[in-house]
């Protein structure tokens, strides 16, 4: 299954098109900790959008549904401890007004993408132990090429852990060699 994402803030997942939102790593004061967006977006509205989004995120419930559209996007997300993951992808549209293209038809399954942030979570614990807010602030490099070995340009192309965290490993490795490429 092809999963297509037009931005994590940390985390966005679409089937059709590219992601728009950012995929995101955010904590519960609101302050992003990652951001990998895959649709182009001024700096300043990513700060607003992902602003926006995380009030909107933080002012809901726990019984409440963990699919919002706002402002024409689909926002999913989840709240694992302190982080919100929040993937972001362009809203369904009504295929019964006239005038809109084909191309723009978005068929994006919400409970795929809130799987795939759990996949995300799940690699990264299995990476560092139990995943925190320091895990992914001082260590931002490899959770980037976590996520760039699980999404590319919008698409999610691999969910197998054992794949992912192999190539991982294999950097940490050669990294820590003392003959090492570039030493």
């Amino acid at each position: 299954m092809t999963l297509d994402i037009l931005a994590i803030l940390f985390c966005c997942i679409s089937v059709s098109h590219s992601i728009f939102l950012p995929i995101t790593y955010r904590n519960k004061q609101g302050q992003t900790r990652l951001s990998s967006y895959y649709e182009w977006m001024d700096m300043q509205e990513r700060v607003a959008l992902e602003s926006e989004i995380i009030r909107k995120c933080l002012s809901r419930s726990e019984l409440q549904c963990s699919f919002l559209e706002y402002r024409g996007f689909k926002v999913i997300y989840r709240r694992y401890a302190s982080l919100f993951f929040i993937v972001g992808t362009k809203a369904d549209f009504d295929v019964r007004v006239k005038g809109i293209a084909s191309d723009s038809d978005n068929y994006e399954n919400e409970l795929g993408m809130l799987e795939f942030i759990h996949i995300l979570v799940e690699t990264m614990d299995r990476w560092a132990g139990s995943i925190c807010e320091l895990d992914i602030m001082y260590q931002l490099e490899q959770v980037h090429f976590l996520l760039d070995e699980m999404v590319m340009n919008g698409y999610v192309i691999d969910t197998n852990k054992s794949n992912i965290l192999r190539s991982i490993d294999l950097i940490e490795r050669e990294g820590s060699k003392n003959e090492g490429m570039f030493r």
